[in-house]
């Protein structure tokens, strides 16, 4: 059974939070080959805590359409303001950085870009072409904004024929306004049970919140359920941690115990994968659920 109490936040950062920095030369490699395609990646604008796992493996998020966003979401450390222009070059610059990469799985998100006509869904889908063209055995995931709900531009994207659709909702339904900027868990919802609805249903829908937010349990129980409702079956859940003191204040820390029963509990709600701890963040061991 889970407590729908909100637990008080601890004064330090537990120790289930921390975890030692290690490189290798994959980790060096990985690094290289993103700053030579002139590439940015969510694992860095966003202080990924895994980074180091994941490079060292040989793996990254690569993020598109520049690193300014033109939202100031309260839990983002991505710059915001205006971004510069559009790079029509940057879909076979991440093309070629996946080939030397070896990759068999990679993420492409982007910052929110509401000053484009587009959203930047075409630039999203000629980056999936340009690597389903260059290294056709290649999976990918894509994590996209809400592209304020155009059904058209979603569409767009996903005609591209990526194995995963992922937009986040980030946090329960009550906290939406004050952490998420031009963002509504309705347009979200939307996005997700259009994804879902969409061609023959191949395309795996996924999503991922936050916890330590303010929300308490039965909340996010709710919001469970309101994302299998909308059709989404992959499903991630991880421990917010405050990027700066401007940001939205860390308000508890969750237990491992207490991640694990929400895993317990998705499942039996009817979730095919779900990753479930402190340190899972959205693209956490992406390549592992393409197989659920």
């Amino acid at each position: 059974m889970i407590d729908t109490t909100e637990t008080v936040r601890p004064a330090r950062i537990p120790e289930w939070m921390r975890r030692p920095i290690q490189t290798d030369v994959d980790y060096a490699e990985t690094h290289a080959t993103l700053k030579k395609n002139g590439l940015h990646t969510v694992c860095e604008d966003a202080k990924c805590p895994n980074r180091h796992e994941c490079w060292n493996h040989g793996t990254a998020t690569i993020m598109i359409l520049g690193n300014v966003c033109t939202r100031d979401c309260r839990f983002c450390s991505i710059a915001t303001g205006k971004p510069d222009g559009l790079d029509t070059e940057e879909p076979q610059r991440v093309a070629e950085a996946v080939e030397t990469m070896k990759l068999k799985h990679v993420v492409i998100t982007s910052v929110t870009r509401d000053d484009l006509p587009d959203g930047g869904a075409e630039i999203f889908a000629q980056t999936i072409m340009a690597i389903k063209t260059r290294m056709p055995e290649v999976t990918v995931e894509v994590l996209t904004p809400d592209f304020l709900g155009r059904k058209e531009l979603l569409f767009k994207v996903l005609d591209a024929g990526p194995v995963v659709f992922n937009h986040n909702v980030e946090t329960v339904k009550r906290l939406q306004r004050s952490i998420r900027s031009g963002a509504t868990y309705e347009r979200s919802l939307k996005i997700l049970k259009h994804a879902s609805e969409y061609g023959d249903g191949s395309i795996k829908v996924k999503t991922g919140i936050m916890l330590g937010l303010g929300e308490t349990n039965e909340e996010v129980m709710e919001c469970l359920q309101d994302i299998y409702d909308h059709g989404v079956r992959l499903l991630t859940i991880g421990q917010y941690m405050a990027p700066t003191r401007d940001h939205a204040r860390t308000k508890r820390f969750v237990t491992p115990k207490e991640f694990t029963d929400f895993e317990d509990a998705a499942y039996k709600i009817g979730f095919e994968a779900v990753a479930s701890g402190p340190l899972v963040r959205s693209s956490y061991r992406a390549d592992n659920m393409v197989t659920a």
